[in-house]
């Protein structure tokens, strides 16, 4: 048997081999010389939790030292990002839906629309961090909304930014720590959420419910408004992403693209203007489906009732019905901002050569089961939209198979004309083959360590089965094909103990869950403690603050006017 030190030196090995193809990898996306590589380069990067790479089988990368050149036929990526939309209500998913999205819907249409498609962990933070790594949150230690994301984690930013693209974000992404660029050229806009440690989860002291928990005033607020924090976010952030496309086709027409809009809409709190709040009336919203009294909740969602203060108060039907109506107006008003991206691409002609996609982090149960928000693996909350609209590429059709948003790495990566680099950790695998019609993967992987969970909350969901456990607590097998709404518990029924048991030994092959649970601990008590101290004394914001050189704006008389003109007009004359 291999000797502990050797053990050990084998993994420091392949930690600073991992370290050495990102950094590469950066370089080059940097458009720095790429330093020699020795020999020792081999081998793949194996966590110590989580173990090897789950997808081993991704086609060979291109050769790293080759130049990989501009080629203008590369097409453009415009992805759009909603933030807790819930994919079962959607008129795309679900025939009865009264939710009004007409522009979305024109691309669920014209586009290949994935009906299983999951986030990796039901929280803003871990799910975007995942999405834009291909990586699950325990490999990149995105544990929670305040989790510290590492500037030397590759993102589908470093790989279009060095295959020539552009690359920009603007709105949301609530990345957290010093590094709020991850590879993104520009951010067009600061961020909603707070970038600094102040939300890390505090297993240490269960019982205490910090004050930045979610509440139920998001429901019994609930209704329109004329203006909010949440709005003052999207109309910056449509106004920025369409300026962008103007600058583009003015500036950069040969160069293509990757421009990420991410909206905070529908995110509680449920309020929006009555222009969109009036598309509906009470008597269209249907109530929660499937209502569960306290009593017969699971621990997991006894712990959620508790941390968004709803044990012991229940909501009239009034709150619950002006909360949805509020929901869907919001979900209207991204259908909107959607129109007007479809709008600003076509009038700058760039409608045929975008492949536009569009999903989310997470979703919101809205009342289903007596539960608000996300924070668990039901339907409601973990499942998401996922649309690729590219015509000309692919054509329309739907994919019933699950996947993961994690799966968009690769998939960017490989519409881009490239590949990977299969030396470097990716649990993602590329969409391709379903979006080309063949048969492609059927497997999501779910973690959850943040609010509401006392260890880790782990979810697997492949063929008709879903499977979520926590060492402590629970334990719960559903099979969709026969109960989509997630009723009935299979774990202790005698007819399905050898699924039970494949699943439960998968777990443990795939996680020590233990060591996990440990290093969760670990890097919660880092953060408070970092968090304390960096709030005292003078404060050194990481929140993002966009640039704008004022000297090059409009008519400034260093900058002849005709010129100006000429060059700020589009089309030109």
């Amino acid at each position: 048997m291999e000797s502990l030190d050797g053990f050990l030196c084998a993994k420091a090995n392949n930690l600073m081999a991992a370290t050495e193809r990102r950094i590469e990898l950066f370089e080059k996306c940097l458009g720095l010389r790429w330093r020699e590589r020795g020999a020792e380069d081999k081998g793949l990067f194996t966590h110590p939790w989580v173990g090897a790479t789950i997808c081993p089988c991704l086609p060979p990368p291109l050769p790293i030292e080759s130049p990989l050149p501009m080629a203008t036929q590369r097409p453009h990526i415009l992805f759009i990002m909603a933030d807790q939309m819930a994919a079962p209500i959607l008129p795309m998913y679900q025939a009865q839906s009264v939710v009004k999205m007409p522009h979305l819907s024109r691309l669920a249409a014209e586009g290949v629309v994935f009906e299983s498609a999951y986030c990796p962990s039901p929280l803003c933070a871990p799910s975007r961090f995942s999405l834009v790594s291909g990586q699950l949150p325990s490999k990149i230690g995105a544990y929670d909304n305040a989790a510290d994301f590492a500037a030397d984690i590759p993102t589908y930013a470093h790989y279009l930014r060095s295959l020539g693209y552009r690359t920009a974000l603007s709105g949301k992404m609530h990345f957290c720590g010093p590094d709020q660029l991850h590879g993104y050229e520009e951010r067009l806009t600061s961020d909603i959420y707070p970038a600094d440690y102040g939300w890390a989860v505090n297993w240490d002291e269960l019982e205490v419910r910090p004050s930045w928990y979610h509440n139920m005033s998001s429901v019994l607020q609930a209704g329109p408004s004329v203006r909010t924090n949440q709005l003052d976010h999207d109309e910056e952030t449509i106004f920025k992403a369409r300026q962008y496309l103007y600058d583009h086709v003015r500036n950069t027409p040969d160069q293509p693209f990757c421009l990420t809009v991410s909206m905070t809409h529908p995110h509680d709190p449920y309020t929006i203007p009555a222009e969109f709040y009036d598309l509906y009336s009470d008597a269209e919203i249907p109530m929660p489906a499937h209502p569960i009294a306290q009593a017969e909740q699971d621990v997991h969602s006894t712990r959620l009732l508790k941390v968004i203060d709803l044990w012991d108060k229940p909501m009239t039907e009034g709150d619950i019905r002006r909360a949805r109506r509020s929901y869907f107006g919001s979900c209207s008003y991204v259908d909107s901002k959607i129109g007007e991206l479809l709008k600003t691409l076509k009038d700058c002609g760039l409608a045929d050569d975008t492949i536009i996609v569009f999903s989310g982090d997470h979703g919101d149960m809205l009342g289903e089961r007596g539960l608000w928000y996300k924070m668990h693996w039901f339907e409601m909350a973990a499942r998401v939209p996922m649309i690729v609209h590219a015509p000309s590429r692919f054509k329309p059709g739907r994919v019933a198979a699950s996947v993961s948003t994690i799966d968009l790495l690769p998939t960017f990566v490989e519409l881009a004309e490239s590949q990977v680099d299969a030396r470097l950790p990716l649990d993602g695998r590329s969409l391709l083959p379903h979006l080309q019609g063949a048969c492609g993967h059927d497997e999501v992987i779910g973690e959850y360590m943040a609010e509401g969970s006392k260890t880790p909350l782990m979810m697997i969901r492949r063929g008709p089965w879903k499977f979520i456990y926590s060492k402590d607590d629970l334990c719960m097998l559903f099979n969709l094909q026969s109960d989509p709404d997630e009723l009935k518990n299979l774990a202790q029924e005698a007819d399905h103990q050898e699924t039970l048991e494949g699943f439960l030994a998968e777990v443990a092959a795939r996680w020590d869950l233990p060591a996990l649970h440990q290093a969760v601990l670990n890097s919660q008590r880092r953060r408070r403690l970092v968090y304390s101290a960096l709030t005292k004394g003078k404060l050194t914001s990481w929140d993002h603050q966009p640039f704008v050189d004022a000297s090059q704006q409009y008519m400034r008389n260093h900058i002849d006017l005709d010129d100006l003109e000429r060059r700020a007009r589009y089309p030109k004359p």
